[in-house]
C-alpha cells in the first residue's frame, strides 16, 4: 500500500512495485492523478485528503474491508504546507498531514499489518529533520513562531521519531519500521506553499534536485527488504542507513511523548 501514490515518488514506486502477484493498493488526493497510476499498475485505487482526519478513518475502514493483510505499508504522502494555515480539524497542516494522518492510518491498519506474518511500515522523512525541532507542549505553533522549513522539518523530525516508536512497541508483532529521506526531489513538493511551490514551478527547481525516479529508488529498495529485522528503527539517507538527523530523533522520552500526545490529538486513547 502506497500513500501519496498519484504522482512523483510514489507514482514512480507504484509502477515499479506492480506485479501480476501483488495486490497493490494506492491512495492520493487526486481521483484524476490516481486514475491514470492504477490504469498503468492495475492496483485498487483509494482517495483522500489527508488535512481531514475523519478522510483517514473512511480511508482506513475502506482498505480494511478491501484486504486481509498488508506486507507493506509506505507512508508517502505529504508536503511543505503554510503553517499559518489551519486544517478543518484545527491543525497546523505541517503536523497534521505529514504526521498525525499517517500515524492514525498505520495505527488503524494495525491489525492488518499484524495478520501478514511480517510487516514493513516505511515512513518518507526528510534531511529537512535537521531543521526541526518538536515540543510538545505547542505542537501547533499557538505560541511559537511558525515558518515553513520549520514546521515542515519538524514534522519530518516525527516522521523519524514515529518509526522509532514502532520499532519499540510492534516488533513482537512482526511489524518492522524504517524511515527514508528520498533526497532533493523535482516534483511537486511544496505546491501548497506560495513561495515554495512558485520555485518549484520554474526551471530552478532542477538545480540541486534529482528526479522521481532516482527519488523513488531507495523506497524501492527498502521495499524490497520487506520485514528485515536489521532496519527496524534505521533511518536511511537515500541508500545509506543512519543518515543526518536531529539528537532528538533519539530522545526515547520524547519519543514516547511524542507518540502518546498524537494518540490523543487522533482520538485513540
Amino acid at each position: 500500500m502506497i500513500t501519496g501514490a498519484s504522482d512523483g515518488i510514489g507514482a514512480v514506486a507504484a509502477r515499479a512495485l506492480a506485479a501480476p502477484d501483488v495486490d497493490l493498493v494506492v491512495v492520493g488526493r487526486s481521483a484524476r492523478k490516481l486514475a491514470a497510476v492504477a490504469d498503468d499498475t492495475g492496483a485498487t485505487a483509494f482517495t483522500a485528503d489527508f488535512a481531514v482526519l475523519d478522510e483517514v478513518r473512511g480511508l482506513a475502514q475502506q482498505i480494511g474491508e478491501h484486504v486481509g493483510a498488508i506486507d507493506v505499508l509506505l507512508n508517502n504522502a505529504g508536503g511543505l504546507f503554510d503553517p499559518r494555515l489551519r486544517t478543518v480539524d484545527g491543525h497546523e497542516p505541517n503536523f497534521q498531514i505529514n504526521h498525525l494522518a499517517p500515524f492514525l492510518l498505520t495505527h488503524l491498519l494495525r491489525d492488518r499489518l499484524g495478520a501478514a506474518g511480517g510487516a514493513l511500515v516505511l515512513n518518507t522523512a526528510s534531511v529537512g529533520n535537521l531543521f526541526g525541532r518538536v515540543d510538545i507542549s505547542d505542537l501547533d505553533y499557538q505560541r511559537r513562531h511558525a515558518f515553513g522549513w520549520r514546521a515542515y522539518g519538524t514534522s519530518k523530525l516525527m516522521n523519524i521519531m514515529f518509526t522509532r516508536g514502532i520499532a519499540q512497541r510492534w516488533s513482537a508483532s512482526g511489524i518492522v519500521s524504517a524511515a527514508v529521506h528520498p533526497g532533493p526531489v523535482a516534483s511537486s513538493f511544496g505546491r501548497d506553499s506560495r513561495a515554495v511551490g512558485l520555485l518549484y514551478r520554474t526551471p530552478l527547481r532542477h538545480i540541486g534536485t534529482i528526479t522521481p525516479a532516482r527519488g523513488a529508488e531507495p523506497l524501492i529498495e527498502l521495499t524490497g527488504r520487506g520485514a528485515d529485522p536489521e532496519i527496524n528503527g534505521v533511518y536511511f539517507h537515500r541508500h545509506r542507513a543512519r543518515g543526518p538527523e536531529s539528537p532528538q530523533a533519539h530522545n526515547r522520552r520524547l519519543i514516547d511523548e511524542l507518540w502518546a500526545a498524537s494518540a490523543g490529538l487522533v482520538g485513540l486513547n
